[in-house]
């Protein structure tokens, strides 16, 4: 399993919290609980992660997982969160290497670097290929793809290949749609990413940023 994805820190700013952890006993807690959780997630499915399973796993008592976490979809937005968390973590770390470096494919280098996420990220995949998606989530994903779309814009500014108005902000959301589904396509088909159709996602999506760019 990757290196779990939320901490204390992030934990605490997880909105479907009954109660946010103050001491660093109880983050720590919380952070065991949702490493647990992923745990579980991973080896049997969306459909096991009750509070009763969790708290076993994570050898903590019912009533203690229910100052933060009363129910599965609770549980459910947590690990979600933290997935939205680290994704956008990357993207702000591949902006800050546009700007300091400049790619000649900023295309293939992002497409690459979300693929390895969705192939190291068992617990993403299993959340996000499942069925037991809450109304919440699938609400708090459409905000992240709007942040995602912003780190995009943000790597085009920092590139010099746009300026930033309405109409990149525009394309930005339209590519991230467009390449969020087709790696869920990818890894639907293939554990490791299905090589070809990644490499027909980078076609694709050089063409529309050549277009996009065009506009300016």
């Amino acid at each position: 399993m990757s290196e779990p994805i939320a901490g204390p820190d992030r934990a605490a700013g997880v909105t479907s919290l009954r109660r946010t952890p103050q001491q660093a006993r109880s983050r720590a807690r919380l952070a065991r609980v949702l490493q647990a959780a992923e745990r579980v997630l991973i080896d049997e499915g969306v459909e096991a992660l009750t509070t009763t399973r969790i708290a076993a796993e994570a050898k903590v008592s019912v009533g203690s997982l229910y100052q933060y976490l009363p129910d599965r979809g609770a549980i459910i937005e947590a690990l979600a969160a933290g997935y939205f968390a680290k994704l956008e973590a990357v993207m702000d770390g591949l902006v800050e290497a546009a700007a300091e470096r400049g790619w000649e494919d900023p295309v293939g280098v992002l497409i690459d670097a979300y693929a390895e996420i969705y192939r190291t990220e068992h617990g993403f995949r299993a959340l996000w290929f499942g069925s037991g998606l809450t109304e919440r989530t699938r609400a708090a994903d459409r905000e992240h793809k709007r942040r995602m779309a912003d780190g995009i814009g943000r790597v085009l500014l920092a590139l010099g290949l746009a300026r930033d108005d309405e109409a990149l902000r525009r394309a930005c959301h339209a590519a991230v749609l467009a390449a969020d589904a087709l790696a869920q396509e990818a890894f639907r088909r293939d554990t490791d990413g299905d090589a070809a159709l990644l490499d027909e996602a980078k076609t694709m999506l050089r063409g529309y940023l050549t277009a996009v760019t065009a506009r300016y």
